[in-house]
């Protein structure tokens, strides 16, 4: 088994070996730690490029936007209708498929007008070793780099690499897009992703290490916190009620699971038991 810094010079050899990097930009842990490695390697040879979309909090945005900046790097924004795409729409087990790879064909066109010769996202080891992806799949077919996955660099690594490159992300909770929010089979809308967006940005105010609105329907929300974070959901079950009837939910409830990556995933686990 190869070291952390064995694992760390596989990366940056790999990133030396590139004439020119277009890096899909989330401003994620992942993605910066990428972005850092290849911007001290490869200088202005490298670009980061960040999607607006309905599906991606805006606070995300404008962290990816002020992270390039402190890192001087090049910064691309682009915009994506991703609800025009009625197989994402449609909302079944292969979503993140559809989307990934209607984003990422538009990336290597554009890094092609504009002369990268690689474009790269910032998957982990673990991404493809863990939970259910999909869009990964729709990244190796289109030829999407995976530095970080091809060093064999663990989400726990990447936070260790960060911490040590002294990235303000390092410790950064985990994010991902609003469609996954939404049970698979009911269809993705641009209400219910402004009703989720609305009741996450209205519930931050708690300090909550990690948080997911769960949109079951469009009168159910159920939250995921962490279970050391339920205690204060508790303590502020009433405003909170009364908070997300007034956004439009009728039922609110707390998991008492806790937040975990890709919840909405153990339900194909069920269906292949049974």
């Amino acid at each position: 088994m190869k070291t952390l810094e064995e694992k760390f010079t596989i990366l940056k050899n790999n990133i030396k070996s590139m004439d020119s990097l277009l890096v899909a930009f989330s401003g994620g842990v992942d993605s910066t730690l990428l972005l850092k490695v290849a911007h001290d390697i490869l200088g202005d040879k490298v670009a980061a490029l960040t999607v607006e979309a309905e599906i991606h909090p805006s606070c995300e945005i404008k962290e990816a936007k002020e992270l390039a900046q402190q890192m001087d790097v090049k910064h691309i924004l682009v915009s994506a209708d991703i609800l025009q795409n009625k197989d994402f729409v449609r909302n079944d087990k292969m979503r993140c498929y559809y989307c990934k790879y209607d984003i990422f064909s538009d990336l290597k066109e554009l890094a092609a007008q504009k002369g990268f010769e690689e474009v790269a996202d910032g998957a982990n080891y673990d991404d493809f070793t863990g939970d259910y992806r999909p869009g990964l799949k729709a990244a190796e077919e289109l030829g999407i780099k995976s530095p970080l996955k091809e060093a064999r660099i663990t989400k726990k690594e990447v936070r260790e690499l960060s911490k040590r490159l002294d990235l303000s992300t390092w410790n950064k909770p985990s994010i991902s897009c609003y469609a996954t929010r939404f049970p698979y089979g009911d269809q993705i809308t641009s209400q219910g992703l402004e009703l989720i967006a609305e009741a996450e940005k209205y519930l931050h105010q708690f300090d909550l290490r990690q948080l997911r609105v769960r949109h079951h329907d469009q009168h159910t929300a159920r939250i995921e916190v962490s279970t050391d974070d339920i205690e204060k959901i508790m303590n502020n079950r009433v405003e909170i009620v009364n908070n997300l009837k007034e956004l439009g939910y009728t039922y609110i409830t707390v998991d008492l699971a806790g937040y975990r990556t890709g919840s909405m995933n153990e339900v194909l686990a069920s269906d292949k038991e049974e």
